[in-house]
């Protein structure tokens, strides 16, 4: 049974290189509960928020390939298939204003509604959106489709990285919060596959996209079966949202189910320490608009929206999104050819993201942030692993809504600007400037990213910020 030891401190972020320092600093009350936990009882409060992870990705794969179908003369199946090309950018990119969209809202009623609440709306979204689109009779119930589809991924990419954060031993947690980004590259790999079965089906880009209905519906019912996040609750006890006794009482229920039978007596106990150490980073207090942007808020800020923006404007999304066209403007002339290179793509993607998973407890965030990004390979899963760990908690909700209102305008903008500055400047120009923003980010992480790898959530706070 795991359970976590004394962790070594770090140095400032004014240092170079943020590493966790030579000398060992004592924890921030000076002792460490045994972080006791089942490996069975954590599956499950990972895997279902990390659904919405997968519907995400299955949304890229799909809709490269349901752009293709939908412009056949033959197989869309539909009269208004002779689509401008600002018409295909809408449903291309409908999902990602549709995040934005999310992201805003979240930014409103997340630390109200709570992390489990928020993941049970982004299911009926994606469940709304899915349906809506497969069945649209015109264009514009479409792109409404596409945007209701999109308010799910930005309230799923908000809420899946603060629950599994604030739920998973500390022990494993790196290890799943980037299974999440796995799970996205599962899904956009499932949903090339599926696309390619369909592209050449009479009217397969509805199919394509009603295939996700499943999963939305077993996403909303074991959100609803798990329980809320102990975090959050104490988070609302100690601000004075709720009776302080009853709140504490429902951490500890909570507690015992997410780590099952092994936590034993020492529940209560660890309830006990994060609200001592909620109390010593200064959490009682609700964080304003304008602390947001002060002290230790701002350099978390700098942080997480600065490696979501990095992240997108490195040219990933045109990729990803275009990858179907792009082949078959590379020679696979076929549509069922491009799809099925495309699938090639996904799993090098999947098999990358892999392997950043499972070392990166071991090795920790910055040595894969700055090797992957070399190389354009582990970005996401690390990327929004740190988004997840690095804001305080009375900041997380709001903090991570605008890592992720940055992340989707970002993406939205590069999907966009891709396909007219390729024609206008060339390919070759345009990925010469995606390299040159790629070293950029290097220096980014180099000089500003702090490690985490083996930190508690208010350790974090305490000695990275």
């Amino acid at each position: 049974m795991a359970s976590d030891h004394e962790q070594p401190g770090l140095s400032s972020l004014g240092k170079t290189s943020g590493e966790i320092g030579s000398e060992h600093e004592p924890l921030i009350n000076g002792t460490h509960i045994s972080e006791s936990y089942s490996a069975s009882a954590a599956i499950l409060p990972f895997l279902f928020p990390a659904l919405g992870g997968l519907l995400y990705g299955y949304d890229i794969g799909s809709t490269s390939c349901a752009t293709i179908s939908i412009e056949s003369a033959t197989l869309s199946g539909i009269s208004w298939y002779d689509l401008s090309s600002v018409a295909i950018g809408l449903i291309t990119s409908g999902s990602l204003y549709g995040a934005l969209i999310g992201s805003v809202l979240a930014f409103n009623i997340a630390d109200f509604l709570g992390r489990r609440r928020e993941l049970i709306t982004s299911a009926i979204m994606y469940l709304v959106g899915a349906l809506v689109t497969a069945f649209s009779p015109n264009f514009a119930v479409m792109v409404i489709g596409r945007f209701a589809y999109g308010i799910g991924i930005g309230l799923a990419m908000h809420s899946a990285p603060m629950y599994i954060a604030e739920t998973a031993p500390s022990q494993i947690r790196g290890l799943l919060i980037s299974l999440k980004e796995f799970f996205i590259v599962l899904g956009m790999v499932a949903g090339y596959g599926i696309g390619s079965l369909l592209v050449e089906t009479v009217a397969g880009w509805r199919y394509m996209y009603g295939a996700s209905t499943p999963l939305a519906v077993i996403m909303g019912i074991g959100m609803w079966w798990l329980p809320a996040s102990p975090r959050w609750l104490l988070l609302r006890a100690i601000q004075g949202k709720g009776n302080m006794q009853e709140l504490k009482e429902t951490a500890i229920r909570c507690l015992c189910r997410l780590r099952g039978q092994s936590i034993g007596e020492s529940a209560s106990e660890q309830v006990d320490e994060i609200l001592t150490e909620l109390s010593y980073v200064g959490e009682e207090k609700e964080v304003t608009l304008g602390e947001m942007f002060r002290g230790k808020c701002l350099k978390a800020m700098i942080i997480g929206v600065g490696l979501v923006l990095f992240q997108q404007i490195t040219g990933q999304p045109s990729v990803l999104y275009y990858a179907a066209s792009i082949f078959q403007s590379a020679g696979f002339s076929a549509a069922s050819d491009a799809t099925r290179v495309s699938i090639l793509l996904g799993l090098l993607k999947l098999i990358m993201t892999g392997v950043a998973v499972v070392v990166v407890d071991r090795l920790g965030r910055r040595p894969l942030l700055l090797g992957g990004v070399s190389g354009m390979l582990s970005f996401g899963p690390i990327g929004w692993l740190m988004i997840s760990e690095v804001f305080p908690l009375r900041l997380r909700g709001r903090g991570l809504s605008i890592a992720v209102l940055v992340n989707f305008g970002a993406n939205a903008l590069v999907t966009f600007a891709f396909s007219p500055l390729k024609a206008w400047l060339g390919a070759g120009i345009v990925f010469y400037v995606f390299g040159v923003i790629a070293v950029l980010s290097l220096l980014f992480i180099f000089f500003v990213v702090p490690e985490t790898k083996g930190l508690t959530l208010e350790e974090i706070e305490a000695k990275c910020l």
